[in-house]
């Protein structure tokens, strides 16, 4: 057996790209994307793409390996440059939308952008970015993408903007020859994390990873054939948890939205018989405070991941009709890497019991090598018994490459011994389940104690007036550090809870050095740009406030 060896015809490069082709010749006469009143088929979806691509690659000069940005809601241009840019052989950028013209601008600069696609509601957003270079910096060439279905004054193309986005369309050649990666480590995606513990880095992947990670989520989740995809999800995130590249896999009707709150996404749940669905738990949050909603007919399949979801939370979507499945990832993996595999005994158990496991993060993915919790500071397993906490690690096909022009950074995070080190505290149970407690900078050190803030928030979410919980920690002359825990009331609440009130609630759940000292109602909470809380600008707040002066101090902001 030793002169069996890879050749040509057993190690093609692995991309996720070929999987248009093959919905457009399996699917082709059937629904691959629509929104409002426009439909396309996967034949039409794949001639899109590959006209798009041509126009990059011959009329726009785009060369391989160059990056492209795109800076679009969920709408059809998004979905389709998901494969057209790569197609061309560059680098897919997707930008969130909701970020503002100074993080944009350098994420441009650092990206070294040759080409934008820019939404007509974000023209603003692109063009103070831009203004914002230094001079005698090249300035990318922006393509605008117009949407009938959208309102705005930037509807028209100004000078600033090479062309339009059909324009791609009308001049590409249908029959283009999409560049295949040489290998399948080329560099496909570059996506700039979400920043919750500090600036932005960004992460590169290759299309064997993403090849992989798409797979893997599509057996995980056991998608069928042609499901109903719901666009919950930004495109933006982590490419959608790489579900616009999975959908056509599965030759899916993609159900795109630009915006979208929890009366809608019951709307077009009834009138598309949505099957599918992906969300961060402030979605489900959504979902299960919209009034007057009903039980759905037919259960609709939502996977949430993001940040861990309070039982409570999971216990109340499923309660319409949603079946909820649970996973854990991070940019840096590029999608769903460890789900709560769900066994058919736990159907058996009250109601609080499985909203509880179903919180847990659970297992490896199928396509994933090996996870862990290690002490960092031994590199030992820590003991499977649900309490000693350490630090997430994970090794597989799926974890990037590296952050783009930080070897630093990429030696930190990647280290010798093999792992990646997510930055994540988590526990194992001794059924072999994981469970994430803290980012390893949000834990509190109360006393010499370990809290999570992770646990204290699932406490508070079971309130039945609180919306949205943060528990941080608040500098103390005696203990060190307390929690300090701020809360939004969730609206038409008829009598609003007392901080008092909170904290006794808390006390009832939780051991006494892990109940909040200090509870802040606030109108909202700061959050980044895909949803997510933004902890550090709460911890100064917190450190602004000085240290409790008694055992409890209430304070309303």
């Amino acid at each position: 057996m030793e002169n069996l060896k890879p050749n040509p015809a057993n190690s093609s490069p692995l991309t996720p790209l070929g999987y248009l082709e093959r919905a457009a010749i399996v699917y082709g006469d059937c629904p691959s994307v629509v929104y409002n009143r426009t439909t396309y088929t996967w034949s039409q979806t794949n001639a899109r793409c590959l006209r798009v691509a041509s126009s990059i690659a011959t009329w726009l000069g785009i060369k391989r390996g160059q990056v492209v940005s795109v800076i679009s809601p969920n709408i059809p241009a998004m979905y389709e440059l998901h494969f057209a840019v790569p197609m061309a052989g560059a680098i897919l950028n997707t930008i969130n939308t909701r970020l503002d013209a100074r993080i944009v601008s350098a994420m441009l600069l650092h990206s070294e952008s040759k080409l934008v696609f820019v939404d007509q509601l974000s023209v603003k957003l692109i063009l103070d970015a831009i203004s914002r270079f230094r001079p005698n910096t090249p300035i990318p060439r922006l393509v605008l993408i117009l949407d009938q279905y959208a309102v705005s004054s930037s509807s028209k193309l100004s000078e600033s903007f090479y062309c339009e986005y059909e324009n791609l369309v009308e001049r590409g050649d249908p029959k283009f020859q999409w560049l295949k990666p040489a290998n399948e480590w080329e560099p496909m995606i570059l996506n700039y994390t979400s920043g919750t513990t500090s600036a932005p880095k960004g992460v590169v992947h290759c299309h064997r990873a993403i090849f992989i990670v798409t797979l893997d989520t599509l057996v995980d989740w056991s998608v069928p054939k042609q499901p109903v995809f719901l666009w919950t999800l930004p495109m933006f995130h982590a490419n959608g948890w790489c579900y616009p590249w999975g959908t056509a896999a599965v030759g899916a009707t993609n159900i795109c939205l630009r915006k979208f709150d929890g009366q809608m996404i019951f709307d077009l749940i009834r009138r598309h018989d949505v099957t599918h669905m992906c969300g961060a738990p402030v979605v489900l949050n959504m979902l299960s405070n919209t009034p007057n909603v009903g039980i759905l007919k037919s259960p609709v399949h939502i996977l949430t991941a993001g940040a861990p979801p309070p039982a409570a939370v999971l216990g109340r979507t499923e309660s319409l009709g949603f079946h909820v499945s649970h996973g854990y990832g991070l940019t840096e993996v590029a999608g769903i890497i460890v789900s709560c595999a769900w066994k058919s005994k736990w159907n058996l158990l009250p109601a609080n019991e499985r909203a509880r496991l179903k919180a847990r993060q659970g297992v490896k993915t199928p396509a994933m090598a090996e996870i862990d919790v290690i002490d960092p500071s031994s590199g030992v397993s820590v003991k499977r018994d649900g309490l000693a906490m350490g630090e997430i690690v994970v090794r597989g096909g799926c974890v990037m490459l590296g952050y783009l022009k930080d070897l630093v950074a990429t030696s930190k995070a990647i280290k010798e011994d093999g792992w990646f080190y997510t930055g994540d505290v988590g526990v194992m149970h001794s059924d072999g389940y994981l469970e994430i407690k803290d980012r390893s900078k949000d834990v509190i050190i109360s006393g010499g104690e370990n809290v999570s803030s992770v646990e204290v928030e699932s406490i508070l979410y079971g309130h039945p007036a609180v919306d949205e919980a943060a528990v941080v920690a608040r500098p103390d002359e005696i203990w060190g550090e307390t929690p300090c825990a701020f809360i939004t009331v969730k609206k038409g609440t008829k009598i609003r809870p007392t901080e008092k009130e909170i904290v006794a609630y808390c006390r009832e759940k939780l051991p006494h050095y892990m109940v909040p000292k200090v509870v802040v109602i606030r109108d909202e909470l700061p959050k980044t740009s895909t949803g997510k809380i933004q902890k550090y600008v709460l911890k100064d707040i917190a450190k602004t406030m000085g240290s409790p002066s008694g055992a409890g101090y209430w304070s309303r902001i």
